[in-house]
């Protein structure tokens, strides 16, 4: 194949990635994956386990494997993106513009026909595969996992999406980027929940993105009221991050906030069809209407009546959790305690 790392860097670029970085592929030490997995912090997520091999050796995605490519694209806010308003159910900030997998893989695919074209054979993904991208990241030189467990980029901060390429093309790599936390460790307090039990590790079964993204069940007290009023997910141990304070704003288009917050009426009275109305495209909808109602009752200041309607709404999470909201105000005696009958279209 006749493609240098420089042309596959000039090429990323040319199609919007900010950064761009080559690993030489090789099977991953497994330590850090499977000590998060014995410690049971992957919250029953059978996915992850699932395809460990995978997750391990690009090999086995892309049999001759010899370079892993890793593209990231920054979502940092811009002087005049909307923010929450006061009271509202926040967003995280990644999911306040279009869905960065459709926003990302477009290029990405556009990068991998590049390099088809040229000869290479080419696996690509956008988080939705087994490749460990942050760990390719930092061996791509991208930058750091901080203690978050998120990737900390020097001049970008954390606000990066990832993508990732597996070619049988022999790139010269580039050097693996050291960590540069140093003795900082403010995003561990910050997180509400205590999810980061040790640095550069976090526990799903108590993370709040987790719990209103993944999580299709009751979300547990303890969490709920530690949650603040996050819908979807949560950015406090970014927030907190010494690097975040100079990133620059994101440059793609597609990423720029668009409903960084819900009123807690507007999230109770969706409706399967008004959610993907209003949310079709964006993160959103992996949670859903029937998600995004249940964290509403969690987290939000449920008026009792709603409450009580839904505790009759056909999706069992939402029911459970308007019940679960009636139990803690000692008003579940005389809530319904039944799914509505079949004609019901609520």
């Amino acid at each position: 194949m006749d493609v240098t790392s420089a042309q596959v860097k000039a090429r990323a670029a040319g199609l919007g990635f900010d950064l761009c970085g080559v690993a030489r592929a090789r099977p991953l030490p497994p330590d850090r994956l499977d000590r998060w997995l014995s410690r049971k912090w992957d919250a029953g997520l059978a996915y992850v386990a699932e395809r460990r091999a995978e997750r391990l050796d690009p090999s086995r995605l892309l049999p001759g494997a010899r370079s892993v490519i890793v593209v990231a694209a920054s979502y940092a806010p811009a002087p005049g993106d909307p923010e929450p308003a006061p009271g509202e159910l926040a967003v995280a900030r990644y999911a306040r513009g279009r869905d960065y997998h459709n926003a990302l893989l477009k290029p990405v695919r556009k990068l991998a026909r590049w390099l088809r074209e040229r000869g290479a054979a080419v696996y690509a993904e956008v988080d939705t595969g087994a490749v460990l991208e942050k760990a390719w990241a930092q061996e791509a030189g991208l930058g750091w996992i901080g203690k978050n467990g998120c990737l900390i980029n020097e001049r970008l901060g954390s606000w990066l999406l990832l993508g990732a390429l597996i070619a049988d093309a022999e790139l010269d790599p580039d050097p693996p980027h050291p960590d540069r936390c140093g003795e900082c460790a403010l995003c561990i307090p910050a997180c509400p929940t205590n999810a980061i039990p040790e640095p550069r590790y976090v526990d799903s079964n108590r993370c709040i993105a987790y719990h209103t993204i993944e999580h299709r069940e009751v979300i547990p007290e303890e969490i709920a009221l530690a949650a603040g009023r996050r819908i979807f997910g949560c950015d406090a141990c970014q927030e907190v991050c010494p690097w975040n304070r100079r990133a620059p704003p994101a440059t793609l288009v597609a990423l720029r906030a668009r409903t960084p917050s819900l009123s807690v009426h507007e999230a109770l009275a969706l409706t399967p069809d008004g959610a993907r109305r209003r949310f079709e495209g964006t993160p959103l909808m992996r949670a859903g209407r029937d998600g995004l109602v249940r964290t509403a009752l969690a987290v939000g200041d449920a008026p009792e009546e709603e409450a009580r309607s839904l505790a009759r709404d056909p999706a069992p999470g939402v029911r459970e959790q308007a019940l679960r909201r009636l139990q803690r105000e000692g008003k579940v005696s005389t809530a319904p305690l039944t799914a509505p009958a079949s004609g019901d279209k609520r």
